[in-house]
């Protein structure tokens, strides 16, 4: 999902002499024969980044990652329309601030369909992040190892290989044959279901910005004769891939060596695939992996070679991938397929006078008790002051003078002593009563800061997108907070 700007075509991928850039032109890449447009790699601020994360909640986590380059990843919506991954780095990573930027920047120069491409990034002070598109269909480690409903089919798991090794091929046509930890987590889901590379692991190592980190569980033999990664390291993660996508399980390479050795390949393939591919299709398959595997490093295939080997062998080439993957198609649920609580009602038919009905009613439940210790409390004189500028925009907003209740609300905001969603669900809607709807959505999206799970601030971002005309976003945030109230509701 993108944000909502207007297109302007480019001629290249290439950002600004300073790599930076604060307009919204999409850059056009092409391969594999199709453009790709994408936003102008771009500096965020951290504060950009906070409210599109809703401060960091630990309900936005989508990975964790630790030792050599500690960091914690997790979804976001810039703007509450385009929908990212952020990956935080550890306080003590990338000390050198134009190091990370020189590294970030080369990364986002390389943009692909068949990449989870970085979009920009943010160095403030020791704050390090990256912000990268977010894949919502989960990784391929979850889908071959940890599947619910059915097994990866065959035709699906050929293309991942494909897509996977023409990723490869694109990185090192532009220079960066280096990846470090290749391996099923770092393959993600779309939302089509095509497979992508994750852009992370094109990063140079955090700690000294030159060398490239590995993970044990992957290592080639020659990382153990020299602490090196080459481009030939890459190839023999490749082949442990090709026998996780044949096995559905991750097999240690020496052990599968010895399998292809005594040709007991029925040990090596998924007993779910049964009948789904031929005795030659899964030779040609553990050929590959064999190759790719091989101890010495100049014996083994280059990316090249694997997309010429692989191409050959894929099926229902005309089939979709989300159709493979029996998965819904990316985008949004229509608004009426969805479950809609009077709130949720009202935002998607943007009525504010029955928003208003109902926030009034509602009052300051939502705000965990805040509102109530406020009462029993001994305060300063500014407290009492910050206080009554509450109680005055309570009674504004309830008399439905909005513009008074937002010069309130304001000065508790200001203030700074207290926080409480729902004033700023209140100032939301009193922004859109004042055809004010940019200001709304910001509200909306502070809201989500201080509770990340309410679903109210969820159906206010809808009613200022859809202020807005922004359709489709609207209605990925009144799905976001039906999810979350139906959640709630059983009890999970």
């Amino acid at each position: 999902m993108g944000a909502c700007v207007s297109r302007v075509t480019v001629c290249c991928c290439r950002t600004p002499r300073n790599g930076v850039t604060n307009d919204n032109t999409d850059a056009v890449t092409e391969e594999q024969g199709e453009a790709y447009e994408l936003p102008v790699f771009q500096e965020f601020t951290f504060e950009q980044l906070r409210l599109a994360t809703s401060g960091f909640a630990v309900e936005n986590i989508v990975s964790e990652h630790g030792e050599k380059a500690p960091n914690v990843v997790y979804k976001g919506k810039l703007d509450a329309q385009r929908r990212i991954a952020v990956k935080r780095f550890n306080r003590s990573a990338w000390p050198d601030p134009r190091q990370f930027l020189e590294e970030a920047r080369s990364v986002g120069q390389i943009q692909s369909k068949r990449l989870a491409n970085l979009l920009g990034c943010c160095c403030e002070g020791d704050e390090r992040l990256l912000v990268a598109e977010y894949m919502p269909n989960d990784t391929l480690a979850k889908h071959l190892f940890h599947w619910e409903s059915q097994a990866m089919k065959w035709p699906m798991r050929l293309r991942v290989v494909l897509y996977l090794a023409e990723a490869l091929e694109y990185c090192t046509s532009r220079g960066r044959a280096l990846y470090h930890d290749l391996n099923a987590y770092r393959v993600l889901f779309d939302d089509d279901c095509n497979p992508r590379l994750s852009c992370f692991g094109l990063m140079k190592n955090s700690r000294d910005g030159k060398s490239y980190s590995t993970n044990l569980a992957f290592t080639p033999p020659e990382y153990m004769r020299t602490g090196r990664i080459t481009p030939e390291s890459v190839i023999y993660s490749f082949g442990t891939m090709l026998l996780d996508v044949l096995s559905g399980k991750h097999i240690p390479p020496s052990h599968a060596l010895d399998l292809i050795r005594d040709r007991n390949f029925n040990m090596l393939t998924d007993s779910c695939l049964e009948g789904q591919f031929s005795n030659e299709e899964g030779t040609e398959l553990v050929r590959l992996a064999s190759r790719c595997l091989h101890y010495e490093p100049r014996e083994r295939p280059n990316v090249r070679s694997l997309v010429q080997s692989l191409a050959p062998l894929q099926k229902d080439v005309e089939t979709p991938s989300y159709e493979l993957m029996d998965i819904p198609r990316g985008g949004v649920s229509s608004i009426q397929s969805l479950p809609l609580s009077p709130l949720a009602e009202a935002c998607s038919r943007k009525d504010l006078t029955a928003i208003h009905e109902i926030l009034e009613k509602t009052g300051y439940k939502d705000d965990e008790g805040t509102a109530n210790e406020l009462s029993f409390q001994m305060w300063t004189n500014q407290m009492q002051d910050t206080l009554n500028s509450k109680k005055k925009g309570d009674n504004a907003f309830r008399q439905k003078d909005f513009t008074t209740a937002i010069d309130c609300y304001s000065q508790f905001i200001e203030v700074g002593t207290m926080v409480s969603p729902t004033i700023y669900a209140r100032r939301c809607l009193s922004y859109l009563m004042n055809d004010m709807p940019q200001e709304a959505l910001s509200d909306a999206m502070q809201a989500l800061v201080i509770s990340p799970t309410w679903p109210t601030a969820f159906y206010l971002q809808a009613a200022a997108l859809l202020a807005q005309g922004i359709e489709n976003e609207a209605q990925e945030a009144l799905k976001d907070g039906c999810n979350l109230e139906q959640s709630s509701s059983s009890g999970h």
